[in-house]
């Protein structure tokens, strides 16, 4: 028998739809059917309270089963709503709704229940999870905290240990750890999340089930072993979450679920969740959310199909080489690797494989695996064993010369259709792509190292090349778990063009009179993991060193030019790897301590240059740090390089480091004000007019009132 809206067909205005079943046990079924992934809006809210308040009306309904039609449970709330006037009822209204049901309430979730959707399930007396099932409360991801009873009610249910731990990571869990941690009671064993919900609702039903309301459960009994748990996450949160609003937020939600009654936990939760919304950090966050979503879509994605990626070549087998073996290897791919000579290739495939041997001794790997895995890989001295590949990416040492014969191999042996990558940092691939008779064919690829953890690809594109093999390189991004941003040619791109100006901008500092370890010390405290110095040395000087020299014929005489560097690398100090670069790093360290010969070179230099130090606050690092980043970020999209803002911005996001509550730095510009980010540079060009030049486009937004977020959506 159908109740009032059940007949009618799913649509943006009429999500939720609600009928008692037609079989025995009088379940009503309430079904939201909200594509893509069934989230929070208004109309869905609505629904849900409407479809509890039918139930209750109906005097034959024993219960009431909650399920999500297509692939999900409720992925979250509406995150468009953010920002705007809210529409009620509010989440926690329709929660509190569900709870207060006189009648057993069922959750039958499979897919996503994350966020909101989560804490409607928490809502709900029981829960069933199918195997594909994924629960989370991941709402710090977006400087937020669950708003609407998660963190009141999730330790409730299970403690206060694992749900702190699950909304300070904001991670997932699947259908089984769900279980284990007790916030479902009952796992399904087929993919009919639906068939399965029913008949645990009628089992629930017949057995008269009582109203199991999650507010009243046990989970905080423990009184000394929460607040230990509590105590243990602010201690590590405060030293992990490096200046994050919301983390802090969460931890203080959780402890008045601790100590006080729900009604006041729950009014301290939402006062908080607002706190949340209004901190600049949940902009950023949310611009990152939306951005990296964005940058997939490119002019090449829309006009043209990927061509398909059945197997994989590498040339080389270095540290960069292996680590894109075993980003393809992860991703399914048969792998065959081209090294110079046998024993070029057998360490080659050492450096792949302890990457495996790695993840077996930390219990992340099985040997079987590890095995299974290396049976897709190969290796070869001879370009024939790449006739078949349907994609190769060369990543051998960075010079034209030797980029060029590794092409021409290729495009004598590579079947016709192959994409031809180079991995290049640098150098101009409209030329590599000219000295083949296929330039249709090739594509810029450029990871970041370790190429099989760092997330960012960018996808640099030629002049000559086809649509389908940008496409391609998209294609081939999604199946290796990475970010894409399309870039244009230059030298170095997005990230490294702008790095280089930006750490110019860290010499001049330093030359003038800032040490590299305050340096470093403000960029870690704006957020970024390590500052350029440490970077540095990660990377090997070496690597910009040998840029320098290359690029030397070619620097403007009249530009300014700090030799520091040039002096640690002539030493061959060339950071981690040789113990010591900025920093020293006893006994093969993996944290540098500084170096008081390094400070004696920056001595001496600034007396040949003539330079009288002076001291710098650390405000005035970060002001001077991020105008130059700015400021070339702001050329890059004006010269096309970068078609948006906001392709910069998940470039450094997820190349760099950047702090993701800020959002990039294009981002960050738009929340200083373009308008100061502007006349910092103007004063800065006093001192040095050639290095501070305004960027056109920076000058133009400035004039117009506008910002750089206005070019995101143009």
């Amino acid at each position: 028998m159908a109740i009032t809206d059940s007949s009618l067909p799913a649509s943006s205005s009429n999500p939720v739809s609600f009928e008692r079943a037609p079989h025995p046990g009088g379940v009503f079924v309430v079904t939201i059917d909200n594509p893509p992934v069934n989230a929070l809006g208004v109309d869905v809210r609505r629904g849900l309270v409407a479809a509890i308040e039918a139930a209750e009306a109906d005097s034959a309904a024993a219960a009431v089963l909650i399920f999500g039609a297509g692939r999900n449970f409720i992925a979250g709330a509406d995150i468009r709503e953010f920002g705007k006037t809210p529409q009620p009822p509010s989440l926690p209204e329709v929660c509190l709704k569900i709870e207060n049901c006189t009648k057993p309430v069922i959750a039958a979730i499979h897919g996503a229940a994350l966020g909101g959707g989560l804490e409607v399930a928490l809502s709900t007396h029981y829960r069933i999870a199918a195997p594909s099932a994924k629960l989370g409360l991941p709402e710090v991801q977006l400087g937020l905290l669950p708003g609407s009873g998660g963190t009141q009610r999730a330790p409730r249910l299970i403690g206060v240990k694992p749900a702190l731990e699950l909304m300070l990571s904001g991670r997932h869990a699947g259908a089984k750890e769900a279980l284990s941690l007790g916030l479902v009671d009952r796992l399904g064993t087929q993919a009919d999340a639906r068939a399965e919900g029913l008949a645990y609702a009628q089992e629930l039903a017949a057995a008269k089930a009582p109203v199991r309301r999650t507010r009243e459960a046990a989970g905080l009994a423990d009184a000394d072993g929460s607040r230990a748990a509590l105590e243990a996450a602010r201690a590590d949160t405060a030293k992990k979450s490096r200046g994050l609003f919301s983390p802090m937020k969460i931890i203080e939600a959780v402890e008045a679920a601790l100590t006080l009654p729900f009604d006041e936990g729950m009014a301290l939760e939402r006062k908080l969740f607002l706190q949340c919304i209004d901190s600049p950090q949940r902009a950023g966050l949310i611009h990152a959310f939306f951005a990296e979503r964005e940058v997939l879509k490119a002019p090449e994605t829309k006009a043209a199909k990927p061509r398909a990626i059945e197997s994989a070549g590498i040339i080389g087998g270095g540290t960069m080489g292996a680590g894109i073996a075993v980003a393809m290897l992860d991703a399914g791919l048969p792998v065959t690797m081209i090294e110079r000579d046998e024993p070029s290739l057998a360490r080659g495939r050492q450096h792949v494989e302890k990457v495996y041997d790695g993840l077996i001794g930390k219990g992340r790997m099985t040997p079987e695996a590890k095995a299974s895995v290396m049976a897709r890989f190969s290796g070869s001295t001879s370009y024939d064993a790449l006739a078949q590949a349907d994609i190769v990416v060369e990543a051998v040492f960075e010079d034209m010369g030797v980029k060029k014969a590794v092409f021409a191999e290729l495009d004598r042996v590579c079947k016709p259709g192959a994409v031809l990558a180079t991995n290049t940092s640098y150098l101009d691939i409209d030329e590599i792509a000219a000295s083949i008779s296929r330039p249709q064919d090739v594509v810029g690829l450029h990871f970041f190292s370790p190429a099989n953890i760092m997330k960012l690809l960018e996808i640099v594109v030629p002049a000559k090349v086809s649509a389908d093999v940008v496409a391609t390189g998209f294609e081939l991004a999604k199946k290796l778990k990475k970010v894409p941003v399309r870039a244009g040619v230059c030298d170095g791109f997005i990230g490294n063009r702008i790095l280089a100006v930006y750490r110019q901008a860290a010499d001049h500092m330093m030359e003038d009179g800032a040490s590299p370890y305050q340096i470093d010390e403000a960029v870690r405290n704006f957020g970024y993991p390590m500052g350029p110095f440490q970077v540095s040395d990660l990377a090997g000087g070496d690597i910009g060193w040998a840029t320098r020299k290359r690029k030397s014929a070619t620097r403007n005489p009249k530009a300014r030019y700090v030799q520091i560097a040039d002096r640690i690398c002539e030493r061959g100090w060339f950071g981690q790897k040789t113990q010591r670069g900025y920093y020293l790093y006893p006994e093969g360290a993996r944290t540098g301590v500084p170096d008081p010969e390094v400070l004696a070179i920056i001595d001496a230099e600034r007396e040949r240059a003539g330079i009288e130090p002076r001291a710098f606050t650390e405000e005035e690092i970060m002001r001077r740090y991020m105008a130059a980043m700015i400021n070339e970020g702001a050329n890059v999209v004006h010269q096309r390089i970068a078609l948006r803002p906001l392709d910069v911005d998940v470039t450094f996001l997820y190349g760099y480091g950047f702090p993701r509550h800020r959002g990039g730095p294009m981002k960050y510009a738009d929340t200083v004000g373009l308008p100061k980010v502007l006349a910092d540079i103007r004063e800065f060009a006093k001192e040095d007019p050639l290095f501070w030049q305004p960027s056109p486009l920076l000058v133009e937004l400035v004039e117009s009132g506008a910002n750089f977020d206005s070019l995101n959506h143009a």
